[in-house]
């Protein structure tokens, strides 16, 4: 299912600011301040549109929210990876998934129903 980018262009298209937080630019980094508590893994290596997709526009929603947040990226070391499959109790999980510190918040899809019901720092655990 595609959904449009919340700036209203195409669905493909992402805007620059969540083109460069996904492509590990001085402003994408911004977000990974030790202080925050939730986690988004995610990963830059991936030949998958439809990932890169999904990770935009949870990037994108969280930017929107102004929800603060850390940025873990799963192929700078298989432990990470291993790490978010054991947090989320799914031994197949792949990104983008969201973390409130080691407690498992969801993956791109029931943010996006998140979204729909107006719940967003519900699903985040942050209420």
């Amino acid at each position: 299912m595609s959904r449009a980018h919340p700036g209203g262009g195409a669905t493909e298209k992402l805007c620059g600011k969540c083109s460069s937080l996904l492509s590990g630019t001085e402003e994408g980094k911004r977000n990974t301040a030790a202080a925050m508590v939730i986690k988004l893994y995610y990963t830059t290596v991936t030949a998958s549109r439809e990932v890169k997709s999904q990770q935009a526009r949870v990037i994108c929603i969280l930017d929107s929210k102004g929800v603060k947040y850390e940025l873990v990226d799963i192929s700078q070391d298989n432990a990470l990876l291993e790490e978010m499959r054991t947090l989320s109790g799914n031994p197949t999980a792949m990104p983008p998934q969201l973390f409130n510190g080691t407690s498992y918040c969801g993956d791109h899809m029931l943010l996006e129903d998140a979204v729909e019901d107006n719940a967003v720092e519900k699903f985040l655990k942050l209420t």
